[in-house]
């Protein structure tokens, strides 16, 4: 099953008898579970019908012993079980999941891992119930999550200000979610996101961020270039050079898939690179600078930089230091 099914079946209050949430994104798995946590029962009834437990804590006999209850008073009984991970799943799982109470909703969160499908029990579960596998978000797919989610609210967004909050905070979609919380609640429905706003409640500079520093170096502005790497040297903290670069190691190599495509149409490229088609005349500009040879160049001067962002021959040079090389490098090749 997909997230998108899993929700949709539980805001009609279609129950399954057991969840098995796995994978690397915690996101998906923490927003399904709270979601059965503080949706499925009225408050009054989930004092004696709602059980929390923990897999470090915890074993499936357990598990099941509490799954076998039947409800008080309430239609259903809830069992969480939260670092789900850290239990093993034995052939006790398989045969509660062959003949599963029904009257129970039984749900694991398994962070960080797959189930095993080589095991009776993982083959079973995956194949007969509620599950699913999370993956991490691939960068160039967090500004459509924004998106989406700004959408779900009533709220517009700029290209723009999607690609600087997904680049200001990464992939870490928990603390991207919440931002746009933040947003959904100041803000009046149907007003649009844009990089200004973003500024203004998420704190986010509109001028100072990698998005701008990236489009300063595409259209080789040294300046401007150097003035945003200043900016960005006064509070490291939010501005990481290993992140930087690997946002400009991005753009660049994107660069030069545009430089050798036939078709330069702004939906093949689009297509091609992976972005939004907002963004193809960034690169369409940015190619009239740096062809072939200066972009591979350039990605391997990135190269160089992050090994030395991560310590590796960088002597006492600081990241503001490293970072003007860098400028200087790309800019000048």
């Amino acid at each position: 099953m997909t997230y998108e099914a899993i929700v949709a079946e539980l805001k009609n209050k279609k129950y399954r008898p057991l969840y098995f949430l796995a994978g690397d994104e915690p996101f998906y798995i923490d927003k399904i579970t709270q979601y059965i946590e503080h949706h499925v029962l009225e408050e009054s009834e989930r004092s004696f019908n709602q059980t929390i437990l923990y897999g470090k804590e915890t074993d499936i006999d357990t598990v099941i012993g509490e799954a076998k209850r039947f409800p008080m008073m309430a239609p259903y009984q809830i069992v969480i079980v939260k670092e789900a991970q850290h239990l093993k799943l034995t052939d006790e799982l398989l045969a509660y999941a062959k003949n599963p109470q029904p009257t129970t909703i039984l749900v694991f969160a398994y962070k960080g891992k797959k189930i095993d499908k080589r095991l009776k029990a993982g083959k079973y579960i995956s194949a007969n119930h509620a599950y699913i596998e999370t993956k991490k978000l691939y960068d160039n797919k967090i500004p459509d999550f924004v998106e989406v989610e700004m959408r779900h609210r009533g709220f517009s967004v700029s290209p723009k200000a999607a690609v600087i909050l997904a680049e200001s905070i990464g992939n870490d979609l928990s603390r991207i979610f919440k931002e746009i919380e933040k947003l959904s609640i100041i803000l009046e429905e149907g007003a649009q996101i844009t990089a200004e706003v973003i500024e203004k409640n998420i704190g986010i500079s509109k001028d100072y961020n990698n998005f701008e520093l990236q489009k300063a170096l595409a259209n080789r502005d040294v300046l401007k270039a150097n003035t945003i790497v200043k900016q960005f040297s006064m509070d490291p903290k939010n501005h990481s050079m290993v992140a930087t670069v690997s946002v400009l190691f991005g753009f660049f190599s994107k660069l030069l898939i545009y430089n050798v495509l036939k078709d330069k149409s702004q939906g093949n490229v689009a297509k091609e690179l992976k972005i939004n088609p907002f963004f193809v005349k960034d690169y369409s500009q940015a190619a009239q600078i740096y062809n072939v040879r200066r972009c591979t160049k350039i990605i391997a001067f990135l190269r160089e930089y992050d090994l030395k962002s991560k310590g590796l021959d960088r002597g006492q040079s600081s990241e503001y230091d490293l970072m003007r090389e860098l400028v200087f490098k790309i800019t000048h090749c």
